[in-house]
This record gives C-alpha cells, structure tokens and sequence, in this order.
C-alpha cells in the first residue's frame, strides 16, 4: 500500500479488533491527525478493499452507526457488528462503554 492518507487510515481500521469499534475522530487521530474525522469518513466510503478494511466497525463518537451503510444497504453495519459480539443499547446505538476501542486493545 502507499503512504497516502487514505492508506493511512485504512491501515488503523484494519487494527480495530472483531467486537470493538472506534469512532472516526479515534481513527483520524491513529492515522496521524485528529482533525480528518471527516476524510475518515469518505475514505471509507470509497474503500477499495472492502473485504479486508472492516469499516463497519467505525462508528460516530456516540455510537450512532453510518446512515444508509455504503457496504450492504441499510442495516448491514448493524448486523455485521452483532455477528461480531458487539452490544446495542436500547436506543439503537453501539454501547460504547463495552465495545469501544481502547489504546490497550491495539497495543498488544
């Protein structure tokens, strides 16, 4: 891969283990830069790797899912994310409090 940006976050999306998401501020801010929330976002959208960057498990900063998830319609990322083990809240959002991704988690 190159050393772009979007290779830089497709990079850190791939280090999101199976049941834990992260947000797309947390991922801007592994690749380099907190403030690319936004291109996170889009660089997901465009993903050229679907079957190995697992962006459903970026999530927004509340544990709201993607509107209309790009890979599968909607619904896809929900489903994708229970099959995974990860919980909901009643609310419909991921529980963040269990299932959010922890500096803990990629360091070992």
């Amino acid at each position: 891969m190159k050393n772009t940006v979007f290779e830089k976050i497709y990079t850190q999306v791939k280090r999101i283990p199976k049941g834990k998401v992260a947000s797309y501020g947390l991922v801007a801010a592994m690749a380099g830069n907190p403030r690319w929330a936004r291109v996170v976002g889009y660089a997901l959208h465009v993903n050229p790797y679907p079957g190995e960057v697992p962006c459903h498990r970026v999530v927004k900063k509340d544990g709201s899912l993607a509107g209309g998830f790009a890979f599968g319609g909607e619904g896809a990322q929900r489903r994708l994310l229970e099959g995974e083990g990860v919980t909901f809240l009643s609310d419909g959002r991921v529980d963040m409090e269990t299932c959010a991704l922890k500096i803990r988690d990629i360091l070992t």
